[in-house]
């Protein structure tokens, strides 16, 4: 329902444009997209808990990582999908789309915690191989993912609230596929300039925080690799870090465009694009950069498509 009311309790989401016909091979194409996210990442998880050669460290963070994709598809794209198959618009309560935004930035910011601790993780096992069941033993491990979980949830808390704070009397319309913050600021006829800002700051702080320790974990991970003397065991010490490294460029490549800009409300169709990155592709390509890049993982799937053949043949 539009309307110029001073205070809005639903959003007209507007989604993609397009014929109806173009709106059904979309939705075939991102509800294909969202199984295999589902099975793919649910796989990760099922394997590094029952594999014992999976029982390290850097597979426990990997299985955290799975679900946290799992999390922010299923947070945005079942929403997109329901719009797609809807002829007219679709509509989303106040208190949906708050909950939406809320853990969509939360999973995303545990995500980028996740990350850099993964990065230290690997700093660790290529620089300090002799130390590195000390330091990253399973007391740290644990500490370290729900501090990641904690700090996610309670930092978003302040940006969501600031945002649905301002007074939305503009047409309620939403030109994104999900409650999108740039898009609500966009709805409100205060002075949003500060705000702005602020959340600009906090995205600095969050993303490029996060994105330091893996900066320097990386330096001193090149540097040491660089040392070893033969060209297999540069590959092997490489070969551990390569599906860490390349979700990085992928994940904060995305983000950096997204969210650290001091004007929150960029152009519509740019932000929707970088927003399927963000829900849809990084999800999606998550199982098979750390499949098909990861032997121990190759062998672990291997071993379990045996087992379930013979399982079935019996």
């Amino acid at each position: 329902m539009m309307s110029n009311l001073s205070s809005a309790t639903e959003f007209c989401l507007l989604g993609f444009p397009g014929s109806q016909e173009l709106h059904h091979f979309l939705f075939a194409i991102f509800f294909s997209f969202y199984l295999v996210t589902l099975m793919g990442n649910t796989v990760i998880i099922v394997i590094v808990c029952v594999d014992k050669r999976l029982q390290s460290p850097m597979y426990f963070f990997l299985g955290h990582l799975s679900a946290l994709e799992i999390f922010v598809t299923t947070i945005i794209v079942p929403v997109m999908l329901w719009g797609l198959l809807l002829p007219g618009m679709q509509t989303i309560s106040l208190a949906a789309c708050v909950t939406q935004l809320f853990l969509y930035l939360a999973v995303g910011t545990t995500e980028f915690a996740l990350l850099g601790a993964m990065a230290v993780d690997r700093y660790v096992a290529v620089c300090n191989p002799l130390r590195y069941n000390i330091i990253m033993n399973s007391r740290t491990c644990i500490c370290v993912v729900i501090v990641s979980w904690m700090f996610g949830f309670l930092s978003e808390i302040w940006p969501v609230y600031a945002t649905f704070q301002f007074t939305f009397c503009k047409l309620n319309q939403l030109d994104h596929f999900f409650c999108d913050r740039g898009q609500l600021l966009k709805l409100s006829c205060d002075d949003t300039l500060f705000t702005e800002f602020v959340l600009f700051l906090m995205a600095v702080v969050i993303i490029i925080g996060s994105l330091a320790p893996t900066i320097v974990s990386y330096t001193y991970i090149i540097s040491t690799i660089l040392k070893i003397p033969t060209a297999s065991g540069r590959r092997k010490a490489f070969s551990t870090c390569a599906s860490h490294f390349t979700f990085v460029v992928i994940g904060y490549g995305s983000c950096l465009f997204l969210y650290v800009k001091p004007k929150q409300t960029q152009a519509a169709e740019y932000n929707k694009i970088v927003s399927l990155l963000i829900s849809v592709l990084t999800p999606l390509l998550n199982p098979f950069i750390f499949a098909l890049r990861n032997d121990k993982v190759k062998e672990a799937l291997r071993d379990g498509v045996k087992r379930c053949s013979q399982l079935l043949k019996d």
